[in-house]
């Protein structure tokens, strides 16, 4: 394959076949060539054996004498498609030009290989296709109607010697351009141009055969694109020797001028109003220059919108090509002339507004007997408004009751006055609205509180929907003409400007109703005058003087302003000194009593003393607060906090304002012992599984007393880590009456607490973990028996942290592991040792002859 490659050049198979007075063109290209890219061409003439220089691409000397002229004059060029193809192009080719056209390449190849020149033979036959139209005239104007049909016939016959067909294509002009309307091929296939394939396969454009060699092109149902030239258009074509067909000429003559008469569907009349219950007039006008006979076909379409389709629009009524007309009560057709159809709409109503329009086709006669539509058009709609009759009335609102007070009663009327044209199919409907009262110049955009509907069902707005689903406020209708609104207990923040709107409805054809006027009445103002409402609390020890033990007592008197007919609700609190740890944020909620007289023990958690707190009224405006057996603890600034309510909507409490009265203070003076208390172990540092020991050492200064008049709550406390950063573990408990009480704990290690003496408490870890590090500490709550026999408590004293650590033993860790491991190598060991001895002593023994081997030195390197 290597050594076959080479340039080659090449030009069509011959011979060509062209027609005198034709430009003809012959290809030539050349391909597997080295060089430069662009490659040059020669071109030589020869009719019997010797060549004759035509042109060059690249000598301009090349050129025989015989041919300068022409090629001078452009009759002969060359035209370069790319860097190794040219084109030899021939106008006006003579019977003198037939022969051999050679094209040659000078060669720019470093061998030579292949072949460096090809030739083709061009024979050169006389014209003898005609083309011809009509025989009346060469061009004929025809002026038809739309919707019409037409024939144009042209002829065309050749008498070349050679095998030849014919194309035939008929064109219309568009403006500057011809466009296809459809051929009939060489091959004998119909082809119809871009456009034209919908309209030929329903047979409204055809192309048939007839004598004489004519082709007579058929359109039915002209419309506006077939205005225009047309032409008829005829090329041969002859079979090459490659098998393909090849166009040899063309030709062409203009056949007619066809002008189409638009058929326009008008309406009349323009926009229009009328008013209610008169009748609508509108005519459908058809324009067309029909002097034949032909019968329309009308339909006429409703719409809302300009914009909607036919399929979206409702039919009114139509009338056929035969004069029928589709039945219709309040709506007729009519045909006035000709070329006229009218609709008349009696009794319009508001829903007939809006875009009204027709659609027209015309129908002509088939020599059958019967029609065919030809065409149809639609008018543009037309708008149609329908003014309302509108009643005339007026709107006039008045407050039949107005409060005083907050939680008064409220009623409005919206009367309806000096009506006029007020029919039967009118009907009055209402719509309540509310404005914020401001007294500056601020825009409130106005709620609606409720509407009514054309069958008169309510819809409530957001702001008023609770309420009157609550009864709370009311809207009724107390005659034809009146309209009531009434809120039964009126709050401050209905304090503002009402109005309401009437609105009148009228009934249409179809017994729906369609709002036809809205009338709102004038504002009027709910306000009263309002004062801050004003509460003073006044708490008083009824006992100046008393000690532990005793009763507590006090009173809180109470009065009010500007409240009507108010309850209270009191609450009592205690402020306990910063030292009490029970309530770290100061305040405690003891006992309330609310509006209802109902008693709640709020945080009161002294179950030993449940019943110790009472609450009382004694007058409406008088409460009493007793506090029996008190405690050291119990000391204290203690308050009555007030809350004064007034009757709201509905029989429900409103909550009007609060008071907090004067305090007074609970302080025991006493010169009792003073307790310490302090945590002690012999062994802070214990390993793991030893037994920890921690004593909770109780100390007395002052006043000495006896074992018996003196007892301890005690109970340990542990925080996990180095420092007291994390929440206290309580551990166990002890209190006064020897009852211990363990946490749930999650390890192994166990807990003991016991009393081991009247002052000293201890703790004991057994088997200690790791996770039972960290702070450890006891709480001791002392009890001391007064002289009167009652135990009193005394404050909680919490004992300084000591911090236990445990330590884990690494000997006795590790010590039988250490023991186990050196057994079992031990073992291994000399089991392996067994193993090996027996294995060379009875299973791996061989006898081994040794060859002997002969001791000689090795040579110097220099005697090698």
């Amino acid at each position: 394959l290597a050594f076959c490659r080479g340039r080659v050049v090449r030009v069509p198979k011959g011979p060509l076949i062209r027609v005198t007075g034709t430009e003809v063109v012959i290809p030539c290209s050349v391909s597997d060539y080295d060089g430069p890219s662009e490659q040059n061409f020669d071109w030589e003439f020869s009719r019997e054996t010797d060549f004759v220089r035509i042109v060059s691409t690249w000598d301009s000397t090349f050129t025989s004498e015989e041919y300068q002229k022409r090629v001078g004059l452009g009759d002969i060029k060359l035209r370069r498609s790319s860097n190794d193809a040219v084109e030899l192009v021939i106008r006006n080719i003579q019977p003198t030009d037939q022969g051999r056209y050679k094209c040659s390449t000078p060669s720019t190849d470093a061998t030579v290989q292949g072949n460096y020149d090809a030739e083709v033979q061009v024979k050169v036959i006389s014209d003898g296709l005609s083309v011809s139209g009509s025989k009346a005239r060469s061009s004929t104007s025809l002026r038809l109607s739309e919707g019409d049909s037409f024939k144009l016939r042209c002829s065309a016959v050749t008498t070349s010697p050679e095998h030849t067909h014919l194309h035939v294509t008929w064109q219309i002009k568009s403006g500057s351009t011809w466009r296809d309307i459809l051929s009939l091929t060489h091959e004998g296939k119909f082809q119809p141009g871009p456009g034209y394939e919908e309209r030929y396969r329903n047979g409204d454009i055809r192309l048939d055969t007839g004598a004489n060699d004519t082709y007579r092109l058929s359109v039915s149902q002209a419309s506006s694109v077939d205005a225009g030239a047309y032409r008829c258009l005829v090329s041969e074509w002859v079979r090459g020797a490659d098998s393909l067909w090849q166009k040899i000429q063309e030709k062409s003559v203009e056949i007619a001028n066809v002008a189409i008469q638009r058929t326009d569907v008008i309406i009349s009349t323009s926009n229009m109003s009328v008013t209610e219950r008169d009748s609508l007039d509108l005519i459908c006008n058809i324009t067309t220059d029909r002097s034949g006979i032909f019968q329309a076909e009308v339909t006429w379409y409703f719409s809302t919108s300009p914009d909607d389709t036919l399929s979206d629009a409702q039919v009114l009524l139509s009338m056929d090509h035969d004069s029928v007309v589709s039945d219709s009560t309040l709506i007729s057709l009519s045909h006035v002339d000709r070329n006229s159809y009218r609709l008349l709409v009696r009794d319009v109503d508001v829903e007939d507004s809006g875009y009204y329009f027709c659609q027209a086709a015309v129908w002509v006669p088939l020599h059958n007997g019967s029609w065919q539509k030809v065409v149809e058009r639609t008018s543009a709609p037309v708008s149609v408004v329908v003014t309302a009759l509108e009643p005339d009335y007026e709107v006039f609102l008045n407050a039949s009751k107005t409060p005083k007070f907050s939680d008064d009663p409220t009623e409005l009327n919206c009367r309806i006055t000096n009506a006029q044209d007020t029919e039967a199919n009118i009907r009055f409907t209402v719509s309540w609205y509310y404005r914020q009262h401001l007294r500056s110049d601020d825009v409130v955009t106005e709620e609606l509180l409720a509407t009514m509907d054309a069958d008169w069902s309510l819809l409530l707005g957001d702001r008023s929907r609770e309420r009157t689903q609550n009864g709370e406020i009311i809207f009724s209708k107390k005659a034809a003409d009146t309209f009531s609104l009434r809120i039964q207990w009126t709050s401050e923040s209905d304090r503002g400007d009402y109005f309401c709107v009437i609105s009148a409805w009228s009934r249409h054809r179809n017994n729906s109703w369609v709002k036809s006027k809205d009338v709102t009445s004038a504002s009027v103002g709910i306000f009263w005058a309002t004062q801050d409402y004003t509460l003073t609390v006044e708490a008083v020890k009824l006992k100046p003087f008393f000690v532990a033990g005793h009763t507590f007592e006090m009173t809180c008197k109470v009065s009010s302003k500007n409240i009507k007919t108010p309850r209270y609700s009191v609450l009592i609190t205690a402020e306990k000194p910063l030292a009490d740890q029970s309530n770290p944020n100061g305040t405690t909620r003891i006992i309330s009593l609310n509006q209802d007289s109902v008693v709640r023990l709020e945080d009161w958690t002294d179950q030993t003393r449940v019943d110790g707190v009472v609450l009382e009224k004694v007058q409406e405006n008088e409460f009493r607060y007793r506090m029996y057996q008190t405690q050291i603890s119990d000391a204290g600034l203690y308050r009555c906090v007030v809350t004064a309510w007034s009757p709201g909507g509905g029989g429900m409490w409103r909550e009007a304002v609060n008071g907090l009265s004067n305090p007074i203070q609970i302080a025991f003076q006493t010169s009792g012992p003073v307790f310490n208390v302090s945590v002690h172990s012999d062994n802070p540092t214990v390993y793991q599984g030893e037994l920890a020991d921690l004593l909770c050492i109780v100390t007395t200064e002052g006043m000495m007393l006896e074992p018996d008049d003196m007892s301890f709550d005690v109970s340990w406390f542990a925080v996990r880590s180095f420092a007291l950063d994390r929440e206290p573990i309580l551990l166990a408990s002890l209190d006064r009456r020897g009852i211990v009480t363990q946490s749930r704990r999650n390890g192994s290690s166990d807990l003991s607490l016991e009393r081991i003496s009247p002052l000293e408490f201890r703790l004991r870890v057994h088997g200690c973990e790791d996770h039972d590090f960290g702070n450890h500490y006891c709480v001791v709550t002392p009890w001391v028996r007064s002289a009167t026999g009652v135990w009193q408590q005394e404050p909680d004293i919490k004992a300084k942290p000591i911090f236990l650590s445990v330590k884990m033993d690494v000997l006795n860790a590790f010590k039988y592991p250490l023991l186990i491991g050196i057994g079992l190598a031990t073992v291994i060991g000399l089991l392996s040792c067994l193993i090996g001895y027996c294995s060379s002593r009875w299973c791996c023994k061989k006898e081994v002859q040794e060859t002997r081997r002969e001791r000689r030195r090795l040579m110097s390197m220099e005697m090698d």
